[in-house]
């Protein structure tokens, strides 16, 4: 019998890695979600940067059903027409030249660890295998993201973890310089660290990275899974920095809600993953495919890129107004729709009594309010949501006075 009974209540059938809030959401709409109560409220987590176009958009809707109608999973071993019209997609407005599509950010990242170490011992011969990568960083939850990932906090209970990773502070040239050995194959970074308190790098330090890649014969690989696709006002953030990766990866608001994840590269990379060198049995489906195509198509034909960026500036512009003078905020940053409000003590209570007033937030770190609105947000929209904050973040600063 499965369940078991627990203080006159069935047990979660459930492993319980997830902390949840109480809030059951049953119904999407653009900015606004609805629980089983028929309670509405503004979204500014999209599915933690996944819901780029919203909740339930039409064009990607109407593309799915289609493709619903017509196939819905073959294997790689075929052709599969729309992974290849995806892939064109990606490299006419991106710096890569070819694309492999997986499952998720994880997989993405995976693949972009294991890219490096192949390339460098496969094609140029050299047997190096160690990537640095930043601290407070987050790549993944797999065994090699997890290691690469630069908290500790997701490596507990997980040892031995696998060799091959260095971890150096945010915008420490002297100890990134130091790190760089013999075994160094590449570098791997965010160019906003988003769990880890949305954090931009710097873009001289960016530069400098670029310097010692070329200086070592070092990849540089960039974890785009939170940045990529319209969410900092570009449709790559590593486009801010006017650098070209050798890598970068994508996957949350690469499908709109739809499972999907990418790794990019150069096409000099081609060599080191050849047939039967890397896989994956969902990756690229027709179906995940169809949300990718739409997904791009709108986000680059009507400009939601540019859209993210004017209404970044003035979500930035209405917090920083609002928040002038707020002896509770600590610093307002970010780039584009991706923005944290970083309080002087933890915000966990600020994000249950904001869900109590209509407003869905998350956190960043244990102090930063993270703000993750969709491309298409109204100006509305964020007045209310700022309007919110603002009236939280007042109250807690008079009680700290």
């Amino acid at each position: 019998m499965s369940g078991t009974q627990e203080q006159g209540q069935v047990q979660s059938a459930l492993f319980p890695t997830y902390a949840r809030y109480p809030i059951s959401l049953v119904k999407g709409e653009g900015s606004y979600v609805w629980d089983q109560e028929g309670r509405k409220y503004l979204d500014f987590t999209s599915g933690i940067a996944v819901n780029g176009l919203g909740h339930a958009p039409k064009q990607v809707k109407e593309k799915l059903v289609d493709q619903l109608d017509e196939l819905w999973h073959v294997s790689n071993i075929y052709q599969i027409p729309n992974q290849e019209k995806a892939a064109q997609l990606l490299t006419a407005n991106s710096c890569a030249d070819a694309v492999f599509f997986c499952n998720s950010g994880a997989e993405a990242n995976e693949a972009a660890i294991k890219l490096a170490r192949r390339y460098h011992q496969k094609v140029l011969g050299n047997g190096r295998y160690e990537i640095i990568t930043f601290t407070q960083s987050f790549h993944g939850r797999t065994l090699a993201t997890l290691t690469a990932t630069g908290q500790d906090k997701v490596k507990e209970g997980y040892l031995p973890l696998p060799e091959g990773f260095k971890h150096v502070p945010m915008h420490d040239t002297e100890a990134l310089e130091d790190a760089i050995g013999e075994h160094t194959c590449a570098i791997m970074l965010e160019l906003v660290q988003a769990e880890g308190g949305i954090v931009p790098v710097e873009p001289s330090f960016v530069q400098h990275i670029v310097k010692l890649c070329k200086e070592h014969n070092l990849l540089l690989i960039i974890d785009e899974v939170q940045t990529g696709i319209g969410r900092t006002g570009k449709l790559f953030a590593y486009e801010h920095y006017g650098i070209e990766p050798d890598i970068f990866t994508l996957a949350k608001a690469l499908g709109s809600g739809f499972p999907v994840g990418a790794m990019l590269g150069k096409t000099y990379l081609r060599d080191a993953f050849t047939a039967g060198s890397h896989a994956s049995t969902f990756g690229g489906t027709p179906i995940a495919m169809a949300a990718v195509i739409a997904t791009l198509e709108t986000i680059v034909n009507e400009s939601l890129s540019e859209r993210a960026a004017e209404m970044g500036d003035y979500l930035m512009q209405q917090l920083q107004e609002k928040l002038e003078g707020n002896t509770y905020v600590s610093g307002i940053r970010g780039k584009g729709l991706i923005i944290g409000i970083e309080c002087i003590e933890p915000v966990a209570a600020i994000i249950s009594e904001a869900q109590q007033k209509g407003l869905l937030t998350v956190s960043a770190g244990p102090n930063v309010v993270r703000l993750l609105p969709n491309l298409l947000v109204t100006r509305e929209e964020i007045d209310s949501a700022v309007g919110i904050l603002n009236e939280l973040l007042t109250a807690k600063a008079a009680v700290k006075q």
